[in-house]
């Protein structure tokens, strides 16, 4: 069993940068590959990122590839998404998922999954 717990969310303008982190519990964390999800207003949610268990392995969005980034530290049992140069697109409520080892970008491949943070870009 794993709990996620993310934070870092807030209201930030066009062109800015956040970091969200997630937080899991549990001693197996370094075994789980990781993902950040997001959901819009009005859309379904939708794949940002993923990483595999080792962190040798990420997956992005077109939308976010080359402005976010994704990584963990096992040691501390967190991964965090790095977003640059943000839009008001990018405005969504951003979930943190975990499944074990292999990343995916399917979100019914994961299996547990945090309350989500919200984001919101002003343009």
């Amino acid at each position: 069993q794993v709990q996620l717990v993310e934070s870092g969310g807030r209201l930030v303008q066009a062109g800015g940068s956040l970091r969200l982190s997630c937080a899991a519990s549990g001693r197996t964390f370094s075994t789980y590959a990781m993902g950040w999800f997001r959901q819009a207003p009005g859309k379904e949610r939708e794949f940002v990122a993923s990483i595999n268990w080792t962190g040798g392995r990420t997956y992005y969005a077109d939308s976010v590839k080359g402005r976010f980034t994704i990584s963990r530290d096992n040691a501390k049992n967190t991964v965090s998404l790095q977003m640059n140069s943000l839009k008001s697109e990018d405005t969504a409520v951003y979930y943190c998922a975990a499944r074990q080892y292999v990343a995916t970008t399917l979100q019914t491949d994961y299996n547990y999954w945090g309350q989500g943070t919200q984001v919101t870009v002003s343009s």
